[in-house]
């Protein structure tokens, strides 16, 4: 019986970490290279990647996501995964108010990178910043479909991204009912971001339980949570059949208060799923199970949409 295999994707930068919360937060190009390239040769298979300005402030920048996913795949042969979200400062937002908005035109940017995926956040949410401003992600159906639209002409594959169920019910049904991505989808499953997401569910048996049981036939889901439940969540995930996501994006800390490199966090994850005798997939592996075509670099969405 051969052993299940689990993609293990390494969030390193993410849109709200500084170097004042963690020194290990890799934020320029080379810095991001570097810190996947050695999450890679501990185990990782996917590299969910967000870029930053040379100030760190947040960008979806085609130029600096270019430059960035070279240096990588430059480096090791690892699945490129761009973000679309950006973050919620720097070039992501306008105004000054309280509330401010992500500009819609400049998380389109984020689909030039030449990624294999990126993120689609089919929903509109609001974000409580660090700062204490309320950030408001406008993504109405209209736009949830052109993003969609977007990525089948770029042959960029889709990673849904659900914090709650109507992210899984609502449009994300929708669009691949109508034919914008094919089996296997690929859901991330966020859970912990309820204390600063509007809408957004903490993590518990039930809800994740719940959540796995409202994706498409045909989904692989891989469990994002942010906060202290994530080991009890990432063993959970593994149970389930799922896969697993870890990186300084989601939990800088190692035990509380200890902050952690994004080598030791994918090093934990990889001992947790040979511990439950599983494997870590490797990138081709990886590939072949996300339905991208096989090689590095460049667009590999094999199945047509």
């Amino acid at each position: 019986m051969s052993t299940r295999k689990v993609i293990i994707t390494i969030a390193p930068t993410g849109g709200f970490a500084t170097k004042a919360h963690t020194p290990y937060v890799p934020t320029q190009p080379e810095e991001i290279a570097e810190d996947v390239r050695r999450c890679v040769e501990a185990g990782a298979s996917v590299a969910a990647l967000h870029a930053r300005r040379p100030d760190d402030e947040a960008t979806c920048d085609g130029a600096i996501y270019r430059r960035i996913n070279e240096l990588v795949r430059a480096r090791c042969d690892v699945i490129i995964n761009n973000s679309t979200g950006g973050g919620v400062n720097g070039d992501m937002v306008s105004g000054s108010d309280r509330i401010t908005d992500v500009i819609w035109s400049e998380r389109l940017k984020g689909l030039d990178g030449g990624a294999d995926m990126c993120t689609m956040d089919a929903m509109t949410f609001i974000a409580t910043a660090p700062d204490g401003r309320e950030v408001v992600m406008k993504t109405p159906s209209s736009r949830a479909t052109a993003l969609a639209e977007l990525m089948r002409q770029k042959g960029i594959k889709p990673e849904w991204e659900a914090f709650s169920p109507t992210h899984i019910l609502q449009d994300a049904a929708r669009l691949i009912a109508a034919g914008y991505d094919s089996a296997p989808y690929f859901f991330n499953l966020v859970f912990g971001l309820d204390t600063a997401f509007q809408g957004a569910l903490p993590y518990t048996p039930k809800l994740l339980q719940m959540m796995i049981e409202l994706l498409p036939a045909g989904a692989l889901f891989n469990v994002s949570t942010i906060g202290p439940d994530q080991l009890h969540a990432m063993a959970h995930a593994l149970i389930l059949g799922g896969h697993l996501r870890v990186g300084i994006e989601d939990n800088p800390y190692l035990s509380p208060g200890v902050p952690g490199t994004n080598v030791q966090f994918v090093e934990r994850a990889v001992r947790i799923v040979r511990e439950l005798g599983l494997e870590p997939a490797t990138t081709a592996e990886a590939r072949e199970m996300l339905g991208l075509a096989p090689g590095r670099g460049g667009v590999h969405h094999a199945a047509a949409c």
